[in-house]
């Protein structure tokens, strides 16, 4: 079966293991990790506690390969894919050729491969491409939709039955109908209509993906026949953590970090007895490392006592009350070099913040803390796969045993701030707030749309999503950042939900694959005056939306019903931007409500839905 690499940069969004992607010459699907090139040499160092609070057991991380421009045709050092569909369909008479790449009797031209059945007028030359049809599992299984067995069903006429699948000559065609399309037999009378969407029991004929020769056994159900671009053929799993203190304090380089990422010396020191062996591997070591045997012998003990952790204990509850710490905590004698730093700006604003009144005045005073971060590092680790929003995640290798992970390490910056923990407590005890809240986290527990990350869906949480969103669009605007390129990551938990301290942050940061970063322009907006009139304009812009009052006024919206004041028009951000696929955003929490009933933190302003 032919490979064709994806590059790295095709990871980054929805093309992970087990998606139909476009390739450089038609789809692809992109095969599992047990056919990558990819051996410890690539594992990931300094990640034990984003490990740990992505609760991935003893999974190591691992880079996947890449391919520099100039190399991307070497397999060794690309993502392995598949083309598929194996069926392509003429585009002047519809019939369907299988895998016409393999026949040299009708050879690419390019990428471009030509019907030459014989018709009246000659051979057809239509222009084959591949169907926009697949069969789907939720246990994960993709597979070419068994053609021939959908037009000659088992139950069918027994002058049908005698019509035999043929895999080299095109007797099947696709029509169009008034609903939907058809299938007809040009060897028989049978025809079908394509059940898109609908059940379909002819798993047991094909393999468990289009690259294993593996069949998928039994009948099993409910497999579907869906188009390639509806959303249930294959959503990512994924999850984030950033690398904080003290694994992002390393200084690289030192004899401690050259023996930590040396599995094999640090094995052969241990295995070597005392005395002249173990002597001998000392020297051996200490003069590759150009350092005296003494610093290797500490550099083991350092290793043996939990370095680079220390004795320090990994923090539980997912990966965001350890980051809001180290963000809200400043870190002393910080390196340029170093993969979390942080620079407050707390004193500043405050002291910009006294001399304020009006609308600015009572917005800034709702900030508590705020923080430039002019360098972060994001593991962006992908767990596997699921197809028709199944429970069950497929994982990368489809088996769940090898002991890696595919992992990506992203670098850039951002901006943190955190609100004043007693007015919002003060606020988000409001019935109104608390009424509203309840609506759509029952929604979301009872709704068949999954949200990752989200935990309960209160008041607070869904002020910070939505003023999240707010800034992202306000920074397009005010610092030209397209956005497609920020992230956010929202920091939300109140004291009554676990027992513990309660956070309310946001992080608005950007993140690219080059251990260089971004350029800057991101973290100058934690300037207090710049940061002042960024959050204004945020805070502005939920009062009103150019589709209000219909925006404004709808109950809910969007998958599941998961949105209240929000649309393209005023909230939504590109897909790649939110944690939470655009769904739990109202801009009534951010503004207030036109009747009362939610009031505003900011207070003294216009409620959603009012004039402009």
């Amino acid at each position: 079966m032919a490979e064709i690499p994806v590059r790295l940069s095709h990871l980054l969004g929805d093309c992970s293991v087990g998606a139909v992607v476009r390739g450089p010459d038609g789809l692809v699907v992109v095969q599992d990790t047990r056919r990558w090139q990819c051996g410890p040499e690539r594992d990931m160092l300094y990640v034990d506690q984003v490990r740990a609070v992505l609760g991935l057991g003893d999974k190591t991380l691992r880079s996947p390969p890449t391919a520099r421009i100039d190399d991307v045709r070497r397999s060794e050092d690309s993502i392995p894919a598949t083309r598929f569909p194996g069926w392509t369909r003429c585009s002047r008479c519809g019939l369907l050729h299988y895998r016409p790449w393999r026949r040299p009797s009708s050879g690419p031209r390019g990428s471009t491969w030509l019907c030459e059945v014989d018709g009246k007028g000659g051979a057809c030359r239509g222009r084959l491409e591949q169907v926009p049809w697949v069969l789907v599992h939720e246990r994960g299984h993709l597979a070419d939709v068994p053609w021939h067995a959908l037009v000659h069903p088992r139950s069918g006429h027994p002058g049908r039955r005698a019509c035999r699948s043929d895999w080299e000559r095109p007797y099947l065609k696709v029509e169009p109908r008034e609903r939907g399309h058809g299938i007809r037999c040009t060897s028989c009378p049978a025809t079908a209509t394509l059940p898109v969407g609908d059940v379909f029991p002819f798993f047991e004929r094909t393999w468990r993906q289009p690259w294993c020769p593996e069949p998928s056994g039994p009948p099993v159900e409910p497999a579907r026949i869906l188009e390639i671009n509806d959303v249930r053929v294959h959503a990512p799993e994924t999850d984030a953590a950033l690398v904080i203190p003290p694994e992002s304090r390393i200084r690289r380089g030192t004899v401690v970090d050259r023996l930590y990422g040396s599995a094999d010396k640090q094995a052969e020191l241990r295995n070597a007895r005392a005395g002249l062996p173990r002597d001998a591997a000392l020297g051996r070591i200490a003069r590759e490392f150009r350092c005296s045997p003494e610093a290797v012998e500490r550099a083991l003990a350092e290793i043996d006592g939990g370095y680079p952790r220390g004795a320090g204990s990994i923090p539980r509850g997912g990966p965001l009350p350890g980051e809001y710490r180290a963000f809200i905590e400043p870190i002393p004698d910080l390196r340029e070099d170093e993969d979390f730093v942080t620079a407050h700006r707390t004193e500043a604003w405050s002291a910009l913040v006294g001399g304020l009144d009006g609308v600015a005045g009572r917005v800034a005073g709702t900030v508590d803390r705020l923080i430039a971060v002019d360098r972060l590092k994001e593991v962006l680790v992908f767990k596997g796969f699921r197809r028709l929003g199944a429970e069950t995640v497929t994982p990368p290798d489809l088996t769940g045993e090898t002991d890696w992970l595919p992992a990506l390490e992203l670098y850039g910056e951002g901006v943190f701030f955190t609100l004043d923990e007693a007015r919002l407590q003060r606020w988000e005890a409001d019935p109104g707030l608390q009424a509203r809240a309840r609506t759509f986290d029952e929604r979301l527990r009872r709704g068949p749309v999954r949200v990752s990350a989200a935990r309960e869906v209160s008041p607070r949480f869904l002020l910070l999503h939505t003023l999240a969103h707010l800034l992202v669009r306000a920074l397009e605007t005010i610092a030209g950042y397209p956005a497609a390129s920020l992230k956010e990551r929202i920091y939300s938990r109140s004291a009554r939900e676990s027992g513990e301290a309660p956070m309310a942050g946001v992080l608005i940061y950007l993140a690219v694959p080059d251990a260089e970063g971004s350029l800057g322009g991101l973290v100058e907006q934690a300037e207090p005056r710049r940061f002042l009139r960024l959050l204004t304009r945020a805070v502005e812009a939920a009062d009103w939306c150019s589709l209000d009052p219909v925006c404004g006024e709808r109950e809910g919206h969007g998958p599941g019903l998961l949105n209240g004041a929000a649309c393209h028009a005023c909230a939504l951000v590109p897909e790649p931007s939110c944690a939470y696929g655009n769904m739990l955003l109202d801009r009534t929490f951010v503004a207030g409500d036109t009747d009362g009933r939610c009031p505003t933190l900011f207070g003294g302003r216009a409620q959603v839905g009012g004039s402009a």
